[in-house]
C-alpha cells in the first residue's frame, strides 16, 4: 500500500491503523394480510357480487403484475448467485445486476475472487556483489476464467518472482501458485498478472460502473492489509468522494476516495459496490497521527479501456537494469545508457550474449538513457522479432542481435 504524507505529499509504507466493519441493514416489509369475513344480509348479496367480480378483475391484473415482478426479480438473484454475465465478452465479467447484497453477501461472492500477491524483488547488492532481495505482499483481483489477475503496478514492480495465494474462505489461506507479470501501466499503477499453472478458480469478479457511484453511497473494501495472516479482510464504509484529484510522484490522478478501511497489503485489493461489482482498486491512503478513513481506489472505468492492452504479453529481455545518468557516468567512468547488473537464465539477454557489466547505449537503432525508453521500443515489436543492440563493454562498442520473446 501506497500513502499520500499527510505534510510532504510522499508515499511510504504506513503502520497498521484499526478499521470498522459496518454491518448492512435490512428492512422487511409484511405484506401479508388477513381477509376480512363479509357479513351482510340477503338484500346486499348482489352488490357484493358485482363488487365481488369487480375486485376479481382488478385482483387478477394486480396479481399478474405482482407475479411478473415477483419472477424478474427472482431471476437478477439467481443471475447474481450464478455469476452469470450479461454479454459474451470473456475477457472481463460485467452485469447489469439491480438487486443490492448484504457486506456478508458481498464477502461471499466477491471474497474468493481477490487473493494474495507474494513477491520478492531485488533491491540493492550488498557490499559483495550479491543482490539482496526483499519480499513483498499485495492484493489481487482475479478477473478472467484464464487465470488473468488485476493488481497495482506497484505491488509487482521490479518482482523476481510472484506467487498467488489463493482464498480459501474464512480468512484462510489457499494454495499458492506462481505466476507471471503480463503488462503493465506505470502510469496508472495497474498491471496484470497470470496464473502459470492450471487450477481451480475460488471465484471470478465482476467490473461495475464507476461512472455511476455517488457520495454516500455503500463501499466495500476486501484485501489483505499487513500480509497472508490478514488474507481476505472485509471492511465497510462509504464512497466519501468521486473524482478527488490527487498528486502522485508528480502526475495527478482521480481517485475515488473511501473510508473503508485500508491499510499496507490493501494494494491491488477490491473496492466493490453494494452489487458485488468491483468499482475501484484500492491503491493508496492518506496517513498520520491525525488522519483516519481516507482511502484512495483506481475507478474500474479507468482500467477498462487499457484491459486488452494489459492482456497482450510483455516482450521480454531477461535483464536487470538501471540508468545511467551524467552524473552516475562520471562518477564511476562508464558511458550514458543503461547498466546491465544481472542476466537471466535461458532469457534472450542471455542468448544473444549480454553480459552482466554491459551498458547499452543504443535499441533498435535509436539512443537510450533510461529503462523505460527501453521498454517503448521493446513493445512496440512482436514476439519473434530481432533487433540490433548497441553496447560498451570494457570501453569497447559491440552490435548484438537479440530475439524478443514473451
Amino acid at each position: 500500500m501506497r500513502k499520500l504524507g499527510h505534510s510532504n505529499n510522499t508515499f511510504e509504507d504506513q503502520p497498521f491503523i484499526d478499521g470498522e466493519i459496518i454491518q448492512d441493514s435490512y428492512i422487511k416489509s409484511d405484506s401479508t394480510k388477513k381477509n376480512n369475513k363479509n357479513k351482510g344480509s340477503g338484500k346486499k348479496i348482489i352488490s357484493y357480487i358485482i363488487i365481488g367480480l369487480v375486485c376479481a378483475s382488478l385482483g387478477g391484473g394486480i396479481s399478474s403484475f405482482a407475479t411478473i415482478k415477483y419472477y424478474n426479480n427472482l431471476a437478477a438473484e439467481q443471475k447474481i448467485e450464478n455469476n452469470i454475465p450479461n454479454n459474451n465478452n470473456n475477457i472481463v465479467k460485467t452485469t447489469n445486476n439491480t438487486v443490492p447484497l448484504s457486506v456478508a453477501n458481498i464477502a461471499r461472492q466477491v471474497g474468493p475472487a481477490v487473493v494474495g500477491v507474494a513477491t520478492k524483488s531485488m533491491t540493492s547488492y550488498d557490499v559483495f556483489g550479491f543482490p539482496e532481495q526483499q519480499e513483498g505482499m499485495g492484493s489481487g483481483i482475479i478477473f478472467n476464467e484464464d487465470g488473468y489477475i488485476l493488481t497495482n503496478y506497484h505491488v509487482v514492480k521490479g518482482a523476481r518472482q510472484i506467487n498467488v495465494i489463493l482464498n480459501e474462505g474464512k480468512g484462510k489461506p489457499g494454495k499458492e501458485i506462481p505466476a507471471k507479470l503480463i503488462n503493465y501501466d506505470a502510469t496508472l499503477d495497474v498491471a496484470v498478472i497470470k496464473l502459470t499453472e492450471k487450477v481451480q478458480l475460488p471465484g471470478v469478479a465482476e467490473f461495475g460502473d464507476s461512472d455511476n457511484i455517488e457520495i454516500g453511497e455503500p463501499a466495500v473494501a476486501i484485501g489483505n492489509p499487513l500480509g497472508k495472516e490478514f488474507l481476505g479482510t472485509v471492511t465497510a464504509g462509504v464512497v466519501s468522494a468521486v473524482d478527488r484529484e490527487i498528486q502522485i510522484e508528480g502526475e495527478k490522478h482521480k481517485y475515488i476516495q473511501t473510508d473503508a478501511a485500508i491499510n499496507p497489503g490493501n494494494s491491488g485489493g477490491a473496492l466493490v459496490n453494494v452489487y458485488g461489482q468491483i468499482i475501484g482498486i484500492n491503491s493508496a491512503k492518506i496517513g498520520g497521527s491525525q488522519v483516519e478513513g481516507i482511502g484512495f481506489a483506481i475507478p474500474i472505468n479507468e482500467i477498462k479501456p487499457k484491459i486488452e492492452h494489459l492482456l497482450k504479453p510483455i516482450l521480454k529481455i531477461g535483464i536487470v537494469a538501471s540508468d545511467i545518468d551524467s552524473a552516475r557516468s562520471k562518477r564511476y567512468n562508464v558511458p550514458v545508457g543503461i547498466y546491465i547488473h544481472q542476466i537471466e537464465e535461458f532469457s534472450p539477454a542471455e542468448k544473444s550474449g549480454l553480459l552482466a557489466g554491459d551498458v547499452i547505449v543504443k535499441f533498435d537503432g535509436k539512443k537510450v538513457k533510461q529503462v523505460t525508453e527501453l521498454n517503448k521500443l521493446k513493445q512496440s515489436h512482436n514476439v519473434g522479432d530481432v533487433v540490433k543492440v548497441e553496447l560498451v563493454r570494457n570501453g569497447k562498442t559491440k552490435t548484438l542481435d537479440l530475439k524478443l520473446t514473451n
